[in-house]
């Protein structure tokens, strides 16, 4: 029996600690509706949705070097603007700066264990994340739309379960818009 090899998402060689902003897209496992709902296109969080987001803040809080942008808990997934180290002017070399993976690893572990605590025993992150390096201000600024709209979108969005299933059922045809999904 052959172990399947895991896909690394992560740009090879590129150090992840350097100062600069980051677009994450972090996913719960099987796309499962949990944080909250999309009610007349604003996101109204749940119990586990607020969680969420608290972590999200309380990752500024605990790493001095870590500033949040523009954010969305999602019903089942996460949009966030980190940026690491941008514009204090600290001598890097008196600090270990965590790299990207561990930071959003940190977020997922501990949302994950205060959500298990509030009574959700089988709620987990899907494997990994998604991110962006962020050269310009340029992406910078569509990023921070799409996030802003997002929940507006949601009708239309592929992470939409509601959407995923026609996609599914119907893969040889293209029935989902997905013209502004990934920037």
């Amino acid at each position: 029996m052959q172990i399947k090899q895991r896909k690394i998402n992560r740009l090879k060689d590129f150090d992840y600690s350097q100062a600069g902003y980051y677009f994450v897209t972090i996913c719960v496992y099987n796309r499962e509706d949990c944080l909250g709902k999309i009610i007349n296109g604003e996101m109204v969080l749940n119990e586990y949705g607020k969680i969420v987001n608290g972590r999200w803040i309380w990752l500024r809080n605990q790493y001095s070097y870590v500033t949040l942008d523009e954010y969305v808990v999602m019903p089942n997934h996460f949009h966030g603007i980190i940026g690491i180290d941008v514009g204090n002017g600290r001598d890097r070399s008196l600090h270990k700066i965590k790299p990207l993976p561990e930071l959003i690893g940190a977020f997922k572990t501990t949302s994950s264990k205060l959500i298990h605590m509030a009574g959700f025993m089988d709620f987990r992150w899907q494997k990994s994340f998604h991110d962006h390096i962020i050269r310009d201000g340029i992406s910078l600024n569509k990023i921070r739309e799409y996030i802003i709209y997002n929940p507006a979108q949601w009708d239309t969005d592929v992470e939409n379960p509601k959407n995923t299933i026609i996609s599914n059922q119907k893969e040889h045809i293209n029935v989902i818009n997905i013209t502004n999904r990934r920037i």
